[in-house]
């Protein structure tokens, strides 16, 4: 493994657990005081922070449908998208596995949950809906994630829309399923609540990733063209869902070509209007 894509799987493993530890710990450790409006929105803050702390580390996944979107667009490659799986999986469970600590032997922290947060189906929503309703909702948060971190995109706003589509779907989802969008996020707390949201876990784990290649093609046939050659490409996003280049040492990572070369058709045409 190259020193690019270490640093690259250490970040998604790191920002996978704090989005599970912080986001899932809100509705654990306070649904009761800041209701369901309070955990859709720590949802949406944490993916906004990770987005613009680890983005330019790893892309800021921290979501396996994220990243089956990313490897089908033709972002990263499969090994690339093998190893990232593995860290945010592993990141979902060390996320919950301290919420678990903390509800289970520090003072009088209770699991407000019941479930501590676990996806599940059955109580106001069937299997089917259950279903239906993970598949559009991660089909519309990666789709979003696609197009603010596309080429036609305005570059410096990719995290902050990505943090309040998370918002939105979450304002949807919670009353039904608590809402997974993420494969990873759902596991972990599954893992330790058992019964039930084990069980049904495999509905959160395979709706999301249909959801994500839907996004894909469906994004794939609206994106706006790419400029004809000649002509500059808008900048890409760094907050945005891209892997960075391994330039093969344990450099920081370079900056992605159309940056570069978005900053050098700037000079060029400085130096042609200065003479």
């Amino acid at each position: 493994m190259s020193p690019t894509l270490a640093r690259s799987v250490a970040a998604e493993f790191i920002g996978t657990a704090l989005l599970v530890f912080v986001a899932v710990g809100s509705a654990v450790a306070g649904i009761d005081a800041i209701g369901e409006f309070g955990v859709a929105f720590a949802f949406g803050l944490t993916l906004l922070a990770l987005a613009y702390a680890i983005g330019p580390i790893s892309g800021c996944h921290i979501n396996p449908a994220v990243t089956l979107g990313v490897l089908l667009s033709r972002g990263m490659t499969a090994t690339e998208a093998a190893y990232y799986w593995i860290a945010q999986f592993a990141g979902g469970i060390a996320g919950a596995a301290v919420l678990q600590l903390l509800t289970s032997g520090f003072g009088d922290m209770t699991d407000q949950t019941g479930a501590l947060g676990a996806n599940d189906y059955g109580a106001t929503i069937s299997l089917g809906g259950a279903l239906v309703l993970e598949v559009l909702l991660t089909f519309v948060f990666v789709a979003v994630i696609l197009l603010v971190t596309g080429k036609a995109a305005a570059p410096g706003f990719a995290g902050l829309a990505i943090g309040l589509a998370l918002t939105a779907v979450h304002l949807i989802g919670i009353p039904l399923t608590g809402t997974s969008v993420n494969p990873a996020r759902s596991l972990g707390p599954a893992l330790f609540a058992g019964g039930e949201p084990l069980a049904h876990v495999w509905v959160f784990i395979v709706a999301p990733l249909i959801g994500g290649a839907i996004a894909v093609y469906v994004v794939r046939a609206i994106s706006v063209p790419l400029e004809p050659a000649g002509r500059t490409a808008a900048t890409v996003d760094e907050t945005g869902v891209q892997l960075p280049e391994d330039d093969g040492s344990a450099q920081s990572p370079q900056l992605p070509q159309a940056r570069t070369a978005a900053e050098a058709d700037v000079k060029e045409r400085g130096s042609r209007h200065r003479g």
